[in-house]
């Protein structure tokens, strides 16, 4: 029996990566999580999963840049389990290129996915949180909103922005709500796929190869923030490789 044992989790992003390691980790540990992402397929089996394993999970198609979609995912942890402990905002956009490619579509897509999305989950989740008395909201940053570098303009700018409304909301929430900011280093990820420029792809890969860590380091960090007291917030976290500069 831990402290996360019995909390409903939402997570966005849940197919793959650092939502999907989230997943694992959570129901392994006995909380009951919910699960969106717009990959429904790996959706679906990562759910599975979850309830071959002995756990509950339930999983619905999620756009976090739809609003409808945010709101319909928190309100099935509602329907299903009866409510909400935990949103995990943790579904990312990273096609990142040099802002001399003028990618602006790409541009707008990161802004939608990783601010707005954001924005959505907190829309959804907070009055939720607030009729309840408590409740925790987890969201993936990145080290990019701590450092800026070539190619990754946009990405670290909707990163700050991201950190940036997380203390926000962490000095409004009063002290029945917790927020807690996680940001990882390299992960062993398919990010460096997003980018559609080839030289980045090449570079990303290249220092993935080189120094990434798995996906569970942060699903772990993750777990520590859920699992202290009510009166605890732990409000930020970093998780890098220690071979990053």
């Amino acid at each position: 029996m831990t402290r996360t044992d019995g909390k409903v989790v939402v997570i966005t992003g849940a197919s793959s990566g650092i939502g999907e390691a989230t997943a694992l980790h959570l129901a392994e540990n006995g909380a009951r999580v919910v699960l969106g992402a717009r990959r429904v397929d790996r959706l679906s089996d990562l759910a599975d999963r979850i309830r071959k394993a002995g756990g509950e999970a339930v999983a619905t198609r999620t756009d976090v840049t739809r609003r409808e979609d945010v709101s319909a995912l928190v309100e099935l942890a509602r329907d299903r389990f009866g409510q909400l402990d935990v949103l995990v905002s943790n579904a990312g956009d990273g096609t990142i290129s040099p802002l001399d490619d003028l990618r602006v579509d790409e541009w707008d897509r990161m802004v939608d996915v990783n601010i707005k999305g954001v924005l959505h989950g907190i829309g959804a989740a907070l009055p939720v949180f607030r009729a309840q008395g408590a409740g925790h909201f987890v969201t993936i940053a990145s080290t990019s909103a701590f450092r800026i570098v070539p190619t990754m303009a946009v990405y670290a700018g909707t990163k700050h922005a991201v950190r940036a409304i997380c203390e926000g909301l962490r000095q409004e929430a009063g002290d029945s709500l917790r927020v807690t900011t996680v940001s990882p280093g390299p992960i062993d990820t398919g990010f460096a796929e997003a980018s559609s420029n080839p030289a980045v792809r090449e570079q990303v890969t290249r220092m993935r190869d080189q120094i990434a860590i798995p996906p569970d380091a942060v699903a772990r960090a993750i777990g520590f923030a859920i699992e202290q007291p009510a009166g605890i917030d732990v409000s930020e976290i970093v998780v890098r490789p220690t071979a990053q500069s």
